[in-house]
């Protein structure tokens, strides 16, 4: 049984489909990227799988229970969470204030959620940030530690909403060591929207491509690369010729 089951999702906005008629699986243990030009309705599609959005037809599966109707927060306590495109750090908050949130989601006792912060922060190299406000970080730190903070409300399913955005090179680096930490050493399957196609073709098992509102391929890495309609709609063949070596 698939951890995650999307079926004939659609999601409209007055007279615009953002999603339309969206079906597809994520196996436990999957790392799956989610890629697309902009307005293709990439983030519309996981915020409707985690509940921030209503449906307007299909259904949502996770773990084997329909959480079409679900809100937000039932659906995270049931082991699904995601971080957002846009992160607004809280002023007052220090970094292991901030990752306590989320497990908080797991505990009401202070102190089990502190203790349960501070080994998340260590799993992702982050426990010299711990005192600092978040609101005074770089954006990569930033973006670490909203993973942190997802990661501290114990996922089954981590939904990332394009983390690498910009980033350098080596901050890209980093993201990518700690997506491979979640997924291969603390076992969460993934599932990652993101522009960064180094990225994206590094650590995906598999890759769906979204244009329009449709999905119009789902494959492995090397077979999306090498898909006429992807190629036209978004990745173009400059990106083909430039990553050969790659992805053959």
């Amino acid at each position: 049984m698939a951890l995650l089951e999307v079926e004939h999702l659609t999601k409209n906005f007055g007279g615009l489909s953002a999603n339309q008629d969206i079906s597809f699986s994520v196996q436990k243990g999957e790392l799956v990227g989610l890629i697309g030009p902009n307005g293709a309705g990439k983030t519309t599609l996981f915020n409707c799988i985690s509940g921030l959005y209503p449906v307007s037809s299909g259904r949502v599966i996770f773990d084997g229970i329909d959480i079409t109707f679900l809100k937000a927060h039932d659906i995270a306590r049931r082991g699904l969470a995601r971080t957002f495109q846009i992160y607004v750090a809280s002023g007052d908050l220090n970094v292991e204030e901030n990752v306590m949130v989320g497990c908080f989601m797991r505990t009401p006792s202070t102190a089990k959620a502190r203790d349960r912060a501070r080994h998340v922060l260590r799993e992702l190299n982050l426990s010299d940030l711990s005192n600092a406000l978040v609101s005074e970080l770089p954006v990569a730190a930033q973006k670490r530690v909203t993973m942190a903070t997802a990661l501290g409300s114990g996922p089954k399913l981590l939904l990332l909403d394009e983390v690498a955005a910009g980033l350098n090179p080596n901050e890209i680096e980093d993201i990518m060591i700690n997506i491979r930490h979640i997924h291969d050493d603390l076992g969460v399957t993934v599932m990652l929207i993101e522009h960064v196609m180094e990225l994206v073709m590094n650590v995906s098992d598999r890759v769906m491509v979204l244009d329009y509102g449709r999905k119009i391929a789902d494959g492995n890495p090397k077979h999306i690369s090498k898909d006429p309609e992807v190629i036209k709609a978004y990745l173009g063949e400059r990106f083909v010729r430039e990553h050969k070596e790659v992805l053959t």
